[in-house]
Parts: C-alpha cells; sequence; structure tokens
C-alpha cells in the first residue's frame, strides 16, 4: 500500500456508518462465479480483492464483517431489497441500479468469447449472425449487455457461468460468452479451444449498496477511491493471482 496516501477518518460520521451496517455488522455479498474477484480459500474463508475490500473496510469502521455467500451476481442483485447484504461486489449494470447505489469502478474486465478450435467464428463480429448460439451464465453482467445489443444471434442460458463454459461444445452451442480470465484458463486447460481476441465489452465491477441508503453509499464510495489510489485493489488483485486485472482509474466523490 502507498503509505503517502492520507487515510480519512472513517468514524467521523456514524450517521453513515449505522446507515452502511444497521444490524451492527457488515454483511457483505460475495459472489463466488467470479473467480477474478472472488475465491473459496482452502481453509473455507472468502479470499480474493472483493473480502479483502470487505474486511477492509469493516475494520476502518470498527465492525465486524459477515460474508453472504451467492453463486452468481444476478442473485446478489435480484437480493438487493432483501436487507440480506449491505455492500457487494458486481458489475455495473443500469438494470441493477434500480436497486443498487454503485460506486465508481474498481477493476475492468474484459468480456469476450469461446469457441471450438475448428469454429468458423473468428472474431467479435462474426458471432452477431444468425444460426450462431451463445452460451452464458443467466444473470451475469455478459448476459445482460448481450441481451441488450446482440440482434441476430440466440442466448442460451444456463445457470452458472461455470456451466455454460463446460457444457456449451457437448450441447452444440456455437460459443460461450464469459470474463477473459476462466475462458483463457479453460481454453489452457483443455485443447480444442480458442478465445477471441477482442472483446465485446468492458465490464466494470463496481461496490454497491442496497439503494436508499445514501450516506452509506457514499461513505463506500469514497473507502473504494482510497482503496485504489492507496493500493489495496492492485495488491488484493496480485495476491489472488489476478494480477493482469486493470484496476479502474480514479473517479471524483
Amino acid at each position: 500500500m502507498n503509505s503517502n496516501q492520507h487515510e480519512p477518518d472513517w468514524k467521523a460520521d456514524p450517521e453513515a456508518i449505522q446507515a452502511l451496517a444497521p444490524k451492527g455488522r457488515i454483511r457483505a455479498a460475495i459472489n463466488y462465479g467470479n473467480p477474478v474477484l472472488a475465491k473459496r480459500l482452502p481453509e473455507g474463508q472468502a479470499g480474493g480483492v472483493s473480502a479483502d475490500l470487505a474486511r477492509g473496510l469493516a475494520q476502518r469502521v470498527g465492525l465486524e464483517v459477515e460474508f453472504v455467500s451467492f453463486d452468481t451476481a444476478g442473485k446478489v442483485a435480484d437480493t438487493a431489497q432483501d436487507d440480506v447484504w449491505d455492500i457487494a461486489f458486481l458489475a455495473i449494470d443500469p438494470k441493477r441500479a434500480e436497486t443498487i447505489s454503485y460506486t465508481a469502478p474498481y477493476v475492468l474486465i474484459e468480456g469476450t468469447y469461446m469457441v471450438r478450435e475448428d469454429s468458423p467464428i473468428k472474431t467479435i463480429e462474426d458471432v452477431d449472425q444468425e444460426g450462431v448460439t451463445v452460451a452464458v451464465g443467466k444473470g451475469a453482467a455478459y448476459d445482460l449487455f448481450l441481451s441488450r445489443t446482440l440482434k441476430n444471434a440466440e442466448i442460451v442460458r444456463y445457470p452458472l457461468s461455470e456451466d455454460a463454459i463446460e457444457r456449451f461444445d457437448a450441447d452444440g452451442i456455437s460459443t460461450v460468452a464469459g470474463v477473459r480470465q476462466p475462458l483463457n484458463t479453460h481454453a489452457g486447460q483443455f485443447p480444442g479451444y480458442r478465445v477471441l481476441e477482442g472483446r465485446f465489452t468492458v465490464i466494470e465491477q463496481a461496490m454497491g449498496c442496497p439503494k436508499g441508503r445514501d450516506k452509506a453509499a457514499a461513505l463506500v464510495r469514497r473507502y473504494l477511491e482510497f482503496a485504489k489510489a492507496s493500493g489495496m485493489v492492485a495488491d488484493g488483485l496480485q495476491r489472488s493471482g489476478e494480477g493482469d486485472a486493470t484496476v479502474a482509474p480514479a473517479a471524483q466523490v
């Protein structure tokens, strides 16, 4: 961490802390469906940059953190107004923003496609054609994006992103959409697949609070900008083996 980065007094606004954690602890939603941001450690604890950020915030405001596990970002978003979590880590999307107050992004992740080695699909632009089918994890950020942007290709949804990656070929689907890193991992482990160059979108990963907690949202926005500037985000990505992910630029708060 950059020791020259001035650290604010996070306990200076008790009302913001109360809005952030009305139950007296920070309930942090962790989506294990995105391995770039969250991982289950061997001892069963939450790992990855998302868990690091949650622990860092809880420590600074003097509260404990409780992790609430999810296997998809869509399920996190669906429970935003159900009083089951106080902070979450998921991609910015206009539909989700109806119930979630977002920070600026902290990590930028590429969305791209993987195909069979012998596929006629060579470029990102080749995908949106009649007769092409695209496997996605239901409710993932790229599912929401492609649902708005693909005009000709047909989307086939799987319960989990991992299901889409593992099953698309056997199910006769033309291609699978997803985050570049897990697609690269799969293609590296199983011969016969290739990940397309380029991207169909940049997925902006952010922190969020349930909509309606304005003071909490402002506190989380300030914290996240500090985390980016001080090196916390970059350090967390590096420790979890995701150092090739891009830390988002600073934003005004």
